[in-house]
């Protein structure tokens, strides 16, 4: 006889003999109802929200996990337009809105920042502040709204739903990287990487990949359920997959653990000295500080001494005046480098262009890299490539000057645009390929095609910004680039923050965000090819085609 209590009673069926769902699938399945059903303002109102809490994931906060939130919530908004519209060109329009709001909000929140830019000097700038902080994000999500469009195009039942959410946006996030000059700035990818465990995946896919299984990962779980009577639930395939992911993310961070533990500690030899004299963007441009600004260069290059250093670094634009064209600022950086070693300073430059007369036809400025030796000579140069809008040239320059508009950085004309990636020749170190500010932010463009550098070095000027998200955000996205490309970074900014990061992201040296100091340290040894740095492109085509296959697989079955 058994005992009373022993056997559990049978669980309890619905009219149709199916066994009734769980309490907590029922009100998960009622909050998809309740998501899927706002309309209008209200289903606006929700996606500009989730967009918005979706940059919690990047630096420096780093709560990833409100990521299967609000990537979450985003599918049932789609299904609600799926549900709610029984035609497919409504269906796009209702998905493409929800995309464009859940962009906004993501952009929103995510480039906040910028706006201390326009208040360094409000006089000036202020009044273009409304604009900029509406127009930016709005443009920035029209790539979500294409996105979500695309997804609802070939929108599926269960996982389906997930995986066309994945290809969309992991399309959507690489096409950042060249229109309109590109802006990859907090790639969905990122919210991954926040450990540095988790950020040894670079490494193998890359941020783009990284940026689809991110939204399959994070899109999943909620799969599972749907609004009722949708008929868009996941059976036990989507339940299967979603936990397969979220074992694949453990895996990944111990095999990430794994890597950190068994990379070596290995330097080149070369000393470096990074100076971060944290000047006050305000203060910067004008002509009575010029002086005083460079004299402080001077006296923390020449901080304890400067024996055994090979070579100091200055971030970007370092001081208010043409470095190579100012002969007593290189005869004085001459008499206190020691010899064989050379500076490295970031300066704008003047390049006079001639007819065959050679009288003057016009000027080009460039936002430059100087290599300057222990002689007080300019014996090269790199000039920035990827040139901020607003910031270093304005769209349409010309006739916006001619209306009374000036780029923040106030330059006639705007800076010119120079020609890489390349190397750049180093005395003392080995070749490096030089990023100047947001240039470290572009995947595809950090190194010269079929030429590995020895390190990147990025100089920056994030003064701009304050002590706001943006510096951190683009010191994380530095981190990432030394693991996708197994190649050590050396950062100099202005008010933070320098680093010295080894190929494994591992921060060997820092100067925090408004500190004044310097740096000295080792330049890391480069670190073997990755998968990443090898076959780039092919692996982000490769994980495309599976998520492709996937969603393929979600049809037929």
């Amino acid at each position: 006889m058994v005992p009373p209590g022993v056997l559990s009673p049978p669980p309890s069926k619905d009219e149709g003999g199916r066994p009734e769902p769980s309490k907590a699938r029922r009100i998960m399945t009622a909050a998809a109802t309740w998501v899927a059903g706002l309309r209008d303002a209200r289903r606006a109102i929700a996606a500009v929200f989730l967009g918005a809490a979706s940059v919690l994931a990047f630096a420096p906060i780093h709560a990833w996990p409100v990521l299967f939130v609000t990537f979450g919530a985003l599918i049932w908004l789609l299904d609600g337009c799926y549900a709610q519209h029984a035609h497919l060109r409504q269906r796009l329009k209702c998905a493409g809105l929800v995309g464009f709001f859940f962009g906004f909000g993501y952009f929103l929140a995510g480039f906040y920042w910028i706006a201390e830019a326009f208040l360094v000097e409000p006089w000036r700038h202020g009044w273009l502040l409304p604009f900029v902080m509406t127009a930016l994000p709005g443009g920035m999500a029209l790539f979500f709204a294409a996105a979500a469009a695309l997804a609802m195009l070939f929108w599926l039942p269960g996982a389906g739903r997930a995986f066309a959410l994945a290809v969309s946006f992991g399309l959507a996030e690489f096409a950042r990287d060249f229109v309109l000059t590109g802006l990859p700035w907090n790639l969905i990818g990122y919210g991954l990487l926040g450990s540095l465990p988790l950020m040894q995946l670079a490494s193998l896919f890359g941020v783009y990949a990284l940026s689809l299984l991110a939204v399959l990962l994070f899109a999943t779980p909620a799969a599972i359920l749907a609004p009722s009577a949708s008929r868009l639930a996941g059976r036990g395939g989507t339940v299967a997959l979603a936990g397969l992911l979220v074992l694949l993310l453990a895996l990944g961070y111990g095999w990430g653990e794994r890597r950190l533990a068994a990379a070596e500690m290995a330097g080149t030899g070369t000393r470096l000295r990074i100076v971060q004299a944290n000047i006050d963007q305000a203060e910067k441009w004008r002509p009575e500080n010029s002086a005083e600004i460079f004299t402080d260069y001077l006296d923390l290059t020449k901080t304890g001494g400067l024996n055994g250093i090979t070579i100091v670094i200055w971030p970007e634009t370092a001081v208010p005046f043409l470095l190579a064209d100012a002969p007593e600022a290189l005869f004085a950086i001459a008499a206190v480098l020691p010899a064989g070693s050379s500076l490295l300073a970031g300066s704008a430059r003047l390049v006079e262009e001639r007819d065959a007369q050679g009288a003057l036809i016009r000027n080009r400025i460039y936002n430059s890299l100087l290599v300057i030796d222990d002689e007080g000579r300019v014996v090269g140069n790199y000039d920035k490539i990827h040139l901020v809008p607003l910031g270093e040239y304005l769209p349409f320059q010309d006739f916006l000057e001619s209306l009374g508009m000036m780029q923040l950085t106030g330059v006639r004309g705007g800076f010119s645009v120079g020609s890489g990636p390349r190397l750049l020749s180093v005395p003392g170190a080995p070749s490096a390929s030089p990023l100047i500010c947001y240039e470290i932010i572009f995947p595809h463009a950090v190194t010269e095609k079929g030429k590995r550098p020895g390190w990147l070095l990025n100089v920056t000027n994030d003064a701009w910004f304050g002590s706001s998200a943006g510096p951190y955000q683009h010191f994380h996205q530095a981190q990432v680039r030394a693991i996708e490309q197994g190649v050590p970074v050396v950062r100099a900014a202005n008010t933070g923050i320098s680093a010295v990061i080894d190929p494994y992201g591992r921060v060997l040296a820092e100067i925090g965000l408004g500190e004044k100091g310097v740096i000295d340290a080792e330049l890391p040894k480069v670190g073997p090819p990755t998968p990443y740095a090898q076959f780039g492109i092919i692996l982000e085509i490769a994980v495309l085609a599976l998520a492709a296959m996937g969603w393929l697989a979600c049809r037929i079955y």
